[in-house]
C-alpha cells in the first residue's frame, strides 16, 4: 500500500504542472501579437478557471480541515476571488480594448505571487498532515475530468455556432 506521501505527491504534482501550464501562457502572452494574445488569454483563462474551481471545492476545504493556520488559507481564498473579479473583467473586453493587456498582466501577476505562496507554504505544510490524500486525488481527478470535458464542449459549441472563440479580437 503506498503512503500518505505518494497521495499527497499525486495531488500537488497535478497543481505544480497546471501552476507550470499557466505560468508558460503567460509568457507567451507577452510575446505573441493581439489576436494571439486572445487565444492565449482564452486557454489561460479556462485553465484557472478549473485549477480554481479544483482547488475551491476540494482541495482547500481538504487541507484547511487538517491545518490550524486559518489567515494563510483565508488569504489563498480571497487571491482566488480576485482571479476572478479579473477573469469576469477580462470576459467583457476584447483583446484589442485599452485596458485588456494590463488587465491581463495584473492577473499573471497576482497568480504569479499565489503560486508561490501556495507551493512555498501551503502545499508543504500539507503533505505533512494526515489528510486522505487517497480520496481527495480521486475526487480531484473525476471532478477534473469532469470540468475538462464541460470546458472541451462549450468550446466546441461556440465554434461551431460562431467559428469564434468566445472572446472577439
Amino acid at each position: 500500500m503506498l503512503g500518505k506521501t505518494a497521495f499527497a505527491s499525486g495531488v500537488v504534482e497535478m497543481l505544480k504542472d497546471d501552476h507550470e501550464n499557466v505560468k508558460h501562457l503567460f509568457e507567451k502572452f507577452e510575446s505573441a501579437d493581439g489576436r494571439g494574445q486572445g487565444m492565449i488569454a482564452d486557454r489561460a483563462i479556462a485553465e484557472l478557471e478549473i485549477h480554481a474551481e479544483l482547488e475551491e471545492q476540494l482541495i482547500y476545504p481538504a487541507i484547511r480541515r487538517a491545518i490550524e493556520d486559518n489567515d494563510m488559507m483565508n488569504e489563498a481564498v480571497e487571491e482566488h476571488h480576485l482571479v476572478h473579479v479579473l477573469i469576469a473583467e477580462l470576459k467583457k473586453l476584447k483583446p484589442k480594448d485599452e485596458k485588456f493587456h494590463a488587465k491581463f498582466c495584473v492577473l499573471s501577476e497576482l497568480v504569479k505571487h499565489h503560486i508561490e505562496e501556495e507551493e512555498g507554504e501551503m502545499l508543504p505544510e500539507a503533505e505533512r498532515q494526515d489528510i486522505d490524500w487517497e480520496a481527495l486525488e480521486v475526487a480531484v481527478m473525476k471532478r477534473r475530468e469532469a470540468l475538462m470535458s464541460k470546458s472541451s464542449e462549450k468550446g466546441r459549441g461556440e465554434s461551431k455556432t460562431t467559428g469564434k472563440s468566445s472572446r472577439r479580437t
